[in-house]
């Protein structure tokens, strides 16, 4: 998944989901909030968007506001005149005029400061705007994207985003979900970016390592395993093993916390074999539905089990769960 791309690599099903909203939404000059975490990959779907719209023969241009400084915000966005203070040796265009007829991406709009949000909501409304500094009123011309690391509508019930302004650019919303909750995405990804990053060499991953990789949080989301990857191809050649992994990733095995749990469970407790076996079984099922969104045929096949008997046995302990902590 790469900026250059308008591709967005997936196979999970609400990704694709998403991808056919987004697509729906590009045909149309609504504007459109992305919603989710740090690197889930928000800019890809502005992208993505832009190049399927009508407007893609023109720019996209974008801007991480959570970046600049609150006293340059206003003068990035609409420009200046000028003059118009001590440092404005000469007039400059804003972002809005420079994205004309093309797309605007306001990256974590929820970063913007109180003050800057009724100055923008003017644009948004009016469709045009004046320079700081300047008389003259310019018409625009854009599509709006914009992004979120939160709900806004949070923000709004603690009076740090106006209203009006959340209604004006939450119109086509698409939440996109983290890497941890769509784990059938990491191979894919983790190939395509080998690809990328070593792109002379045949490089692989042991099952080991993708295996620890799935089971991974991901708090960085693709963003994070972009840069585990790019790292691991660097200080190998053929095959990245679970020792290229960041101890963070070597270390969240849930197979070896469920053991060392039902260890203790056979040590402080004094639970016989039969039911620590059944704890163990139990904790494997509930993994392997998580890891599988709750899908029960994907479910099984992590487990090497027919259908049948996994339906069997989740049933069973669903009637009665073995007593032993959650996973």
């Amino acid at each position: 998944m790469g900026t250059q791309s308008i591709s967005i690599i997936t196979q999970n099903g609400k990704m694709k989901e998403l991808l056919k909203l987004a697509a729906k939404a590009a045909a149309s000059d609504s504007p459109i909030l992305l919603v989710g975490e740090t690197g889930v990959g928000k800019e890809i779907f502005a992208d993505y968007i832009h190049r399927m719209s009508a407007r893609s023969m023109n720019s996209i241009v974008k801007i991480a506001l959570s970046a600049l400084p609150t006293d340059l915000m206003a003068s990035e966005l609409f420009g200046h005149e000028k003059g118009a203070y001590t440092s404005a040796v000469n007039s400059k265009p804003g972002l809005f005029e420079m994205a004309n007829l093309g797309t605007l991406f306001l990256d974590d709009i929820d970063d913007v400061p109180c003050e800057i949000q009724g100055k923008l909501l003017r644009v948004l409304e009016s469709q045009e705007l004046i320079r700081i500094g300047g008389t003259e009123t310019r018409p625009i011309n854009i599509r709006l994207i914009s992004s979120s690391k939160v709900d806004l509508k949070d923000l709004v019930k603690a009076e740090m985003f106006r209203s009006d302004l959340r209604y004006r650019i939450d119109v086509v919303r698409i939440e996109i979900p983290p890497l941890r909750e769509r784990p059938e995405d990491v191979e894919i990804l983790c190939n395509y970016f080998i690809k990328r990053y070593a792109p002379n060499r045949n490089v692989t991953i042991t099952e080991d390592a993708k295996a620890c990789m799935e089971n991974y949080h991901w708090p960085g989301n693709v963003r994070e395993l972009r840069n585990v990857i790019q790292r691991a191809s660097v200080f190998t050649q053929n095959e990245i093993t679970i020792n290229d992994l960041p101890r963070e990733i070597r270390d969240n095995n849930p197979l070896e916390k469920i053991i060392s749990d039902c260890t203790l469970c056979f040590h402080s407790r004094g639970m016989q074999l039969d039911h620590i076996l059944s704890c163990i079984e139990y904790k494997l099922i509930l993994e392997a539905l998580r890891l599988s969104r709750g899908n029960q045929s994907r479910a099984a096949e992590r487990l090497h089990l027919s259908l049948s008997t996994f339906r069997d046995r989740w049933k069973k302990y669903k009637e009665n769960p073995a007593d032993c902590d959650e996973v």
